[in-house]
């Protein structure tokens, strides 16, 4: 498999990952996560790892996830608060039936709700 290198600012360092890799979720899907009581919005997606070292040494090692999947950053919630959370896809799954997402970014990054998922606005696409 052809990989590739970027530069990730959230990581700090240069990233390997493949040039091409599967993401199960695109930009503006609603998801949960499937072991924590949150859900969210997808606002970017990394192909493979890419924080630092410090976050995933954080979580603990028998829920620690594999590096080479997409990671989703969302925009998320739960009961008490809403914030930004950084998932891999293996703790992923749709949520579109649950409704909309109450996070005071959302009209910073999507237009509309409709059909279970999140316009971009645009201009915002690359």
């Amino acid at each position: 498999m052809t990989r590739a290198s970027y530069y990730s600012p959230q990581a700090g360092r240069v990233i390997d990952a493949p040039q091409r890799n599967k993401a199960r979720f695109a930009i503006g899907d609603v998801v949960r996560h499937r072991l924590h009581d949150f859900r969210g919005v997808v606002f970017d997606i990394d192909p493979v790892f890419a924080n630092s070292e410090e976050w995933y040494e954080s979580i603990p090692a028998e829920l620690r996830p594999p590096r080479e999947q997409p990671f989703y950053h969302l925009l998320a919630e739960n009961e008490e608060s809403s914030y930004v959370a950084y998932v891999s896809q293996q703790n992923l799954l749709a949520d579109g039936e649950g409704g909309p997402v109450d996070h005071p970014s959302l009209t910073q990054i999507f237009e509309d709700y409709r059909e279970g998922r999140y316009l971009l606005r645009r201009g915002l696409a690359h």
